[in-house]
């Protein structure tokens, strides 16, 4: 059955901790009957499958992004729940709208979930710059590397080695 789903982009607190929050609820009473949510920022009625694709494109853009940022030493709060302040609203509106948008060109959507996927194991840059991709795949893929490039104002953790003769 795809029965009609609110895929929505909002804030949220729980135990007195902040998050945003990119979920799924079956009609709009649910969203403003949690008692969790702040602010509705997005929110998008569309079939359940849909809502689920989207989904999973708009977490593991999250999810890359995060960890990219964890690698390179940032400091981001990791929330019980959600996502962290840390991320931006307007980054987090343009991945969600992103994402959606992609979604009603199928040709353009495989290719877009296919390079997200590619980007989870390395940056597209390398791609774009050496030409391997062409057409509309090298027009996607400086889109999706776009939405993994922020950096944020955070301070960076720098590790400190243990001297070899420890």
């Amino acid at each position: 059955m795809n029965s009609p789903q609110y895929l929505f982009l909002a804030s949220g607190v729980k135990n007195g901790e902040g998050f945003w929050i990119v979920e799924i609820k079956n009609c709009d009473e649910n969203i403003l009957e949690d008692k969790t949510i702040l602010d509705c920022y997005r929110k998008e009625l569309i079939g359940n499958e849909s809502a689920r694709d989207i989904l999973f494109a708009i977490n593991l853009n999250i999810t890359n992004l995060l960890n990219e940022l964890r690698n390179k030493n940032y400091l981001i709060e990791k929330p019980s729940m959600g996502i962290s302040f840390d991320i931006p609203l307007d980054l987090l509106e343009s991945i969600f709208d992103f994402w959606l948008d992609v979604y009603k060109n199928p040709e353009a959507w495989e290719t877009c979930l296919g390079l997200l996927k590619i980007r989870k194991r390395i940056s597209l840059s390398n791609l774009i710059k050496s030409k391997s991709l062409k057409g509309n795949s090298k027009k996607w893929a400086v889109k999706v590397e776009d939405l993994h490039t922020y950096l944020p104002n955070s301070h960076k953790f720098e590790k400190i080695n243990d001297p070899m003769w420890k």
